[in-house]
């Protein structure tokens, strides 16, 4: 459950682009309002996690005054920027073409080093040379605010704590079934004898099978759970995690039937039936796996065709 990578963010933001325009303009008139009235608008940061910076240019683009930071992080920041020329930067020059509120794509932020937007909106009434306002904000906690994702987000690193322990004690698993694995390769090597049980060699196949099936499940949650990002909005990403889990169990049966075939061929026909009956369950899980991938697949792309015809033309 990491945070959203950089695709998944500027796709967010594309999808509630009208929506996100929309609620930093009505903070920049808050601002606005705080800085005609002489307030702090610091406070503002408890309502919106998602403000970084804030600061003022003239006419020409130079930056008047240092910049107001809005969290703690990056209170470094808050002795810098007076009069800095950002008279280039694509918003400034933007908002010279237009008297509306102008709003950057997704950028990466020299000051932050967080990916983030920037919002510029020329002041009604300029106060002390400042002409413009400008607001940076950042973008994965700003659609983690829009989505109504923050508290999920907010407690995810304890989420990741607890399947980090799920993977550690899955992976000493793996460790104790290889000892055992090896113990008995040694054992049949120093102890080989021709009359011994000729099936023997398969206790062993059976205990690196286990090892195999829980180290992939290891992999799967350590994957799905820690180092990637896991958007619950999309069924894709449920089905993904959904696919690889049911993916380990198919390999796990399916070597577990050939064994057991295996052992039916050397005289033990006790064991035809359940390998039979396990090959079938192995044709069923995949039969069912395939009908899921599908419906799942088909039942999303005509949501997202159904939200594409929601959404308004700009």
């Amino acid at each position: 459950m990491a945070r959203m990578s950089y695709i998944s963010s500027v796709e967010r933001y594309h999808e509630y682009e009208q929506v996100i325009h929309s609620l930093l303009d009505s903070i920049l008139m808050s601002i606005e309002d705080g800085l005609a009235k002489n307030r702090d608008t610091r406070f503002l940061v408890k309502q919106y996690p998602f403000l970084e910076l804030q600061y003022c240019l003239n006419e020409s683009g130079l930056q008047q005054g240092n910049n107001v930071c809005f969290k703690h992080a990056y209170k470094k920041l808050a002795g810098q920027g007076n009069q800095q020329d950002l008279s280039d930067r694509p918003y400034f020059l933007q908002s010279q073409q237009t008297n509306s509120v102008c709003f950057t794509e997704p950028y990466i932020s020299i000051a932050t080093n967080h990916l983030c937007i920037s919002a510029i909106k020329e002041l009604k009434k300029p106060i002390n040379q400042q002409h413009y306002l400008v607001l940076d904000v950042c973008l994965t906690q700003l659609i983690e605010f829009v989505m109504g994702d923050c508290a999920r987000a907010g407690i995810s690193p304890y989420f990741k704590a607890g399947y980090g322990v799920i993977v550690a004690c899955l992976f000493t698993l793996v460790l104790f079934l290889l000892s055992i694995v090896f113990n008995d390769i040694y054992a049949l090597l120093t102890h080989f004898d021709k009359a011994s049980d000729p099936l023997e060699p398969f206790s062993i196949i059976i205990y690196i099978t286990l090892a195999l099936a829980v180290f992939d499940l290891g992999k799967t949650i350590l994957e799905e759970e820690i180092l990637m990002h896991k958007d619950i909005f999309r069924h894709s990403s449920t089905r993904r995690t959904i696919t690889r889990f049911i993916s380990t169990v198919l390999i796990a049966i399916s070597i577990e039937a050939l064994l057991t075939m295996f052992k039916a061929a050397l005289g033990q026909a006790e064991y035809l039936f359940p390998a039979i009956a396990m090959m079938l369950a192995v044709v069923g899980l995949l039969i069912a796996l395939a009908i899921y991938v599908y419906l799942g697949a088909k039942a999303e792309t005509l949501l997202m065709r159904a939200r594409a015809k929601l959404k308004p033309a700009k």
